[in-house]
């Protein structure tokens, strides 16, 4: 003779025994939401900074001749720090010299040094870029390229033309941002 049949007592029995009248709902698939529209957020601030740029300068501002002195301060600079730059009162920490380069390769040159005079946290350094003497009808080709590149440096606080001792109108004092 058999034994009487105990109830189950398996927890998986038990379970499928309380849901064996149940029946699965429909599927359903939430409603698709519409993508945002795309925004070109990088075009936006590239075109507002072009508009910057062409309202703080007068067309005639990045024109320079041989002997124009350069200044140049953010305005976050006070005057009295460009007139002690003018006067040479900073202690210039490092130097490039760009005679003889091409715009091409002085841009180069010079991009490199300011990274470096920042990595390194120097506060003054001095650019000379030659007075544009030989340079013919179409004036000082470096000087006017220097003066518009380092406008464009976010790290250059101010520069100005250095005094004749460290080559005048040929050379700029640069105070970078520490």
């Amino acid at each position: 003779m058999r034994p009487p049949k105990l109830p189950d007592t398996d927890d998986a029995a038990a379970f499928r025994e309380a849901v064996k009248d149940v029946r699965p709902l429909a599927a359903r698939t939430p409603p698709a939401r519409p993508r945002p529209a795309a925004r070109a957020r990088f075009r936006r601030e590239d075109d507002r900074a072009v508009l910057e740029e062409s309202l703080a300068l007068a067309p005639g501002d990045l024109n320079v001749e041989a002997g124009d002195a350069l200044l140049f301060r953010r305005a976050s600079v006070a005057s009295k720090v460009t007139d002690r730059l003018r006067r040479g009162e900073f202690a210039v920490a490092d130097e490039i010299d760009l005679h003889g380069l091409s715009a091409l390769a002085a841009r180069a040159a010079l991009r490199e040094f300011l990274a470096e005079a920042v990595r390194r946290r120097l506060g003054c350094v001095r650019i000379v870029h030659g007075k544009g003497l030989r340079s013919g009808p179409q004036g000082p080709v470096l000087k006017h390229a220097v003066n518009v590149w380092l406008r464009k440096v976010e790290a250059v606080l101010a520069f100005a033309s250095a005094p004749e001792r460290d080559g005048g109108t040929g050379a700029l004092y640069v105070l970078l941002r520490r």
